[in-house]
């Protein structure tokens, strides 16, 4: 779902101003560690899965909605990370419109399903190894949220050393 029935309705009201939303970030992992990304259509970047929380929507059931969604599987979350927010994850969409996120940021891994893109708001997946995260095109918030978890050092964007 590309916009909810309820940002479409602020947007209608308010135009392409910064709105705050509540969001999610799901960041599946395999027995190796590596992490599920998906490409974004829109930007043709690498990004985490998830999205804006609806009205009355727990953040779980959204973490595991954004995964079946965006990649075709089905997670079990594992541990809730951290909720990040900030400048950093403010957003700008290839439309225009401005919004800051205030993301909780969930572990997880696949119990069911083969990870695919939608082919609407994801257009590729791929499991990525911590190391191979500076190689990749990562939009700007993925590029932000690793950074704030220490994945990725934030002046170099390469990994940090474990």
């Amino acid at each position: 779902m590309p916009v909810s029935p309820y940002i479409r309705r602020l947007r209608a009201a308010i135009g392409q101003d910064l709105i705050l939303l509540p969001a999610v970030a799901v960041l599946p992992r395999d027995e190796h560690g590596r992490i599920l990304l998906v490409r974004q259509s829109d930007t043709k970047q690498w990004a985490t899965i998830g999205g804006s929380i609806e009205i009355d929507e727990d953040p779980a059931t959204t973490a595991v909605r954004e995964a079946q969604e965006e990649a075709g599987v089905e997670v079990e979350l594992t541990r809730l990370v951290t909720a990040l927010g900030g400048p950093q994850f403010r957003l700008t969409y290839p439309n225009g419109d401005r919004t800051s996120y205030v993301s909780l940021v969930y572990e997880a891994r696949v119990v069911s399903g083969e990870p695919e893109p939608d082919n609407d708001e994801t257009i590729d997946v791929g499991w990525f190894g911590l190391e191979e995260l500076s190689d990749i095109d990562l939009g700007d918030f993925a590029r932000s949220m690793f950074s704030a978890l220490g994945l990725l050092d934030p002046a170099t964007s390469s990994p940090r050393p474990t």
